[in-house]
């Protein structure tokens, strides 16, 4: 345990299982599936860096528990960061309701000056005030970056005719072409998994298909079963699958919440590319969203890829956040490269 001002505490436990029982409520206020128990139980099990050390930071005003940080401690390098994957859509702290989210904030940051360079990223922006505000009274100096861009489309007002019409020409045609060959095509299955009865076979079309996919090998293998797992158990999983004669040819794995899609992961097999299996899976996908479930949001994750753009018109910034700290002989060097390069692009040419 660690004072971080009076009236606040700052106490750390290496896994779920031992944290104290005051702390459960805070699961309770978790926005997204990236921030509930069932999303950290699946990263501290399956997607740990070796050599890395979890730390999730309990913080404490007056004694009773305020909030809660995931992160993740490197003791060869001595560093500390927020505990993000290449699976985090987002990353937001557990904060109880009608909390001083400054002096939250503050107690962190203090807390973290035993380090030269402290890495937050993943963050919708947001959260950045508040973190900036507080790592700067703990003497930190901030170093802004954008992680990665997250497309996304507000469909409340939408049905399927009206979403398919304000969707770019080219993609509406393929849309009509492959989807009518779909449609007549002997042998061609759709189907969704949604519940532990019979999400084992969903998981087994997934890894097949994953594996004749253009996908790079996944940096922890077990993660993406252990989603699908922990999502149907949640009830917010959705796995679908496109079969020809039983052949799984593409795979998607969507989150219902909130009255928000996201989609986490998809892949085809690039045997059958002709078909166009992806784009014929979401938009399979995306009817039953707004026919079926009735969603407001559609979420197409993380990251910049060129089809998003024709399934969602808007786009926001994920940011990222470093906390230097200037006192300590790492957090002058990172400052001093990131004050250097600052002033490199300012007197670039941009002609």
């Amino acid at each position: 345990m660690r004072s971080a001002d009076p009236g606040t505490q700052v106490e750390t436990y290496a896994s779920l299982h031992a944290l104290p029982a005051d702390a459960e409520p805070l699961f309770a206020t978790a926005a997204s599936f990236f921030s509930t128990r069932a999303w950290w139980e699946m990263v501290l099990a399956h997607a740990i860096p070796p050599g890395s050390q979890p730390q999730l930071l309990l913080i404490r005003i007056d004694g009773e528990a305020a909030a809660l940080f995931p992160m993740l401690l490197d003791p060869a390098g001595g560093s500390l960061r927020a505990l993000t994957t290449p699976y985090t859509g987002l990353s937001e702290p557990l904060v109880g309701p009608a909390r001083d989210r400054g002096l939250i904030f503050t107690a962190l940051a203090r807390f973290c000056r035993s380090f030269s360079v402290v890495r937050m990223d993943a963050l919708d922006q947001s959260i950045e005030v508040d973190l900036t505000l507080g790592a700067r009274r703990a003497g930190f100096a901030i170093a802004r970056f954008d992680h990665f861009g997250n497309w996304h489309e507000d469909i409340a007002n939408l049905d399927w005719a009206r979403y398919l019409a304000s969707r770019p020409g080219a993609l509406r045609e393929t849309i009509r072409r492959r989807g009518r060959r779909a449609e007549n095509l002997i042998g061609a299955d759709f189907r969704m998994f949604r519940d532990n009865n019979d999400i084992q076979l969903g998981i087994a079309a997934f890894q097949t298909v994953y594996a004749r996919s253009w996908k790079q090998p996944e940096p922890y293998p077990a993660f993406n079963p252990a989603q699908v797992r922990a999502a149907a158990a949640a009830g917010a999983g959705r796995l679908a699958v496109w079969s020809i004669t039983g052949n799984p040819v593409a795979v998607q794995l969507w989150i219902v919440e909130h009255g928000r899609a996201t989609v986490l992961k998809l892949a085809h097999d690039e045997a059958f590319k002709a078909h166009s299996p992806g784009t014929v899976l979401t938009a399979w996908m995306i009817r039953h969203m707004i026919e079926q479930e009735h969603v407001t949001e559609l979420d197409f994750g993380r990251g910049d890829d060129p089809y998003k753009q024709g399934w969602a018109a808007d786009r926001r910034q994920r940011i990222g956040l470093m906390l230097i700290n200037p006192r300590r002989a790492g957090g002058m060097m990172v400052l001093a490269r990131h004050t250097l390069g600052r002033i490199r692009a300012r007197f670039r040419p941009t002609g």
